[in-house]
């Protein structure tokens, strides 16, 4: 489903800081890949590189067999199809919850409101917040803001899903009502690409762990290879600790 060739990320009036050092890989369709590595080695400019947020320096990503790093490409488009979740949430808050899930379908998908709303009355009954429907951003728990952002993205039928930390800025206790969800979303088969340091969840839920480290995959390999006998010594001492 992804291709990533040769992917360089630069930052800086010169290029100096060199955030990305020729990563390839390659992401299946249905595959769970997560990926863990200490602040700053790469992992969310890498995720953010998938759908353009942040413009690479140098390489190809394709996805679905299209190149999303030529010029020609209408990269609109194809970000409708690559759902993101921040660790912000950036829900809108001047519009309600229904408001937030159902302007990217109206207006990009063209649907009409009531089969918008329909569809996202549902959404918010598989992610627990039907009750949430006409309540506003800053009146949900950061736990309900997260999956209303998960909610919102699933709202474009997207192919793939990117989560980019998305439990960091959560208070403990409401970690696990995001984790559950999107342990759910694995279940039902869609391919996720998830930046995180839960590393439970990672072990439960990944297909294959990749480490990232000063700008490249270091080592990936099935859960238990990563997380009971890794080789890079690098991954070791990252593991000692986080463990």
């Amino acid at each position: 489903m992804i291709s990533v060739k040769n992917l360089y990320k630069n930052f800086g009036d010169k290029d100096e800081i060199k955030v990305l050092k020729g990563v390839t890989e390659e992401i299946s369709k249905g595959e769970k890949v997560v990926i863990i590595g200490p602040s700053g080695s790469g992992k969310s400019t890498f995720l953010r590189c998938l759908n353009r947020l942040e413009e690479p320096s140098a390489g190809e990503i394709w996805f679905e067999n299209e190149e999303i790093t030529s010029p020609k490409c209408n990269i609109n488009r194809l970000r409708m199809k690559m759902g993101m979740v921040f660790q912000h949430f950036n829900l809108f808050p001047h519009l309600s919850i229904m408001d937030n899930i159902t302007i990217g379908p109206r207006k990009l998908l063209k649907k009409s409101r009531a089969q918008a709303e329909e569809e996202a009355m549902q959404l918010l009954k598989r992610v627990g917040l039907p009750d949430k429907a006409y309540a506003f951003p800053n009146q949900l728990s950061g736990g309900q803001k997260q999956r209303i952002a998960i909610a919102r993205s699933l709202a474009m039928n997207p192919s793939v899903m990117l989560f980019d930390e998305p439990t960091s800025a959560l208070d403990p206790e409401m970690v696990g009502e995001v984790l559950d969800l999107m342990k759910e979303l694995a279940e039902d088969g869609m391919t996720m690409i998830c930046v995180t340091h839960e590393m439970g969840f990672a072990r439960e839920v990944a297909n294959r762990v990749m480490f990232m480290d000063e700008g490249i995959v270091m080592e990936q390999g099935t859960p238990e290879k990563i997380f009971s006998c890794p080789e890079n010594k690098r991954t070791q001492d990252f593991l000692s600790k986080v463990l």
